[in-house]
């Protein structure tokens, strides 16, 4: 198992979707609360805490302020509690696993570990399973959709405010950010991507070396030099015919075993200090299928074995 004994899982739900360009994502922990998420952790002889909920602000209610970044004011807000909460339970020596919700809530969650790292004097690594890049800013994006930005932000690019979640930026050290399954980038990300240093596996690479060679180079990357890594899943990383509720599928993905192998070589590691999963959208699913297999998928990178 991932955790050493006494270690406690946490759940934090991010309902929210003001990031994304299609509802639903609000509905995503809920997908994933009804499929079991509890009671397969703790299955696995982990404990658990009780569950938590951020409070998140329904787009109904709010309008557009800036269109080059949609509903930054609700979400830079929904992230800096989220990042608050989740370096208080790495500071209480819990596992911070964030359910959401849209790819914007990233900023929050890893901020939140990284405060915490930081405090410590040692950096934190990144995995960041996605079908896209996630490395747009504001004035560059062709949406404004604040959830193709995060990682942008978290290095310490785009919006001074998004960027600077709990009062620093970058960070993350690109170096240590690892960027695999994307097979979907917009023209203007392709320089930042460039440019940025970070380590990025496209699905190419994992056809041509196989999801194994890709996941050993990975945990070298994230786990070399720093306190730990955290893990930021996106379903849509996955191809739709293994998670087809999504609101941004792209065909060509990480196959079932083959995400279920790169989630195993995280536990493996020991070294995955906190999870998130995202953009799980119940209203696009096919009798909440996808969530089931999120939650398979989330206790293979808890520690999860076929024996």
């Amino acid at each position: 198992m991932i955790f050493k004994t006494g270690k406690t899982v946490r759940i934090i739900a991010v309902p929210m979707d003001l990031g994304a360009s299609r509802r639903g994502t609000d509905m995503g922990p809920s997908a994933l609360r009804i499929a079991g998420l509890g009671a397969a952790i703790r299955a696995m002889g982990c404990k658990l805490a009780r569950e938590e909920d951020i409070a998140v602000a329904a787009m109904e209610t709010r309008s557009v302020e800036d269109t080059e970044a949609r509903f930054k004011p609700q979400i830079l807000n929904v992230c800096t509690k989220l990042g608050e909460r989740v370096r208080d339970i790495l500071g209480a020596g819990e596992f911070p696993l964030v359910i959401g919700g849209d790819h914007s809530i990233a900023m929050g969650t890893v901020s939140g570990a990284a405060a915490h790292y930081r405090e410590r004097g040692e950096s934190l690594g990144l995995i960041w399973f996605d079908a896209h890049g996630d490395m747009n800013i504001p004035g560059v994006s062709p949406s404004g959709n604040i959830h193709g930005m995060p990682l942008a932000h978290l290095l310490g690019r785009g919006d001074a405010e998004l960027a600077g979640i709990l009062g620093f930026a970058p960070k993350l050290d690109p170096e240590k950010v690892v960027l695999i399954g994307v097979r979907d980038i917009d023209s203007g990300e392709k320089e930042m991507i460039h440019k940025s240093g970070i380590h990025v596996f496209t699905m190419r690479e994992i056809d041509e070396h196989g999801m194994a060679k890709v996941a050993r180079r990975a945990m070298e990357i994230v786990t070399e030099g720093t306190g730990g890594f955290h893990l930021s899943f996106d379903v849509d990383g996955c191809d739709p015919s293994v998670i087809p509720g999504s609101g941004t599928l792209v065909p060509g993905g990480v196959r079932f075993r083959e995400a279920h192998l790169l989630l195993e070589y995280c536990a493996d590691t020991r070294h995955m200090t906190s999870m998130e999963v995202v953009e799980l959208n119940p209203f696009l699913d096919q009798g909440n299928v996808s969530a089931e297999r999120t939650v398979n998928l989330i206790t293979s990178a808890l520690g999860k074995s076929i024996l």
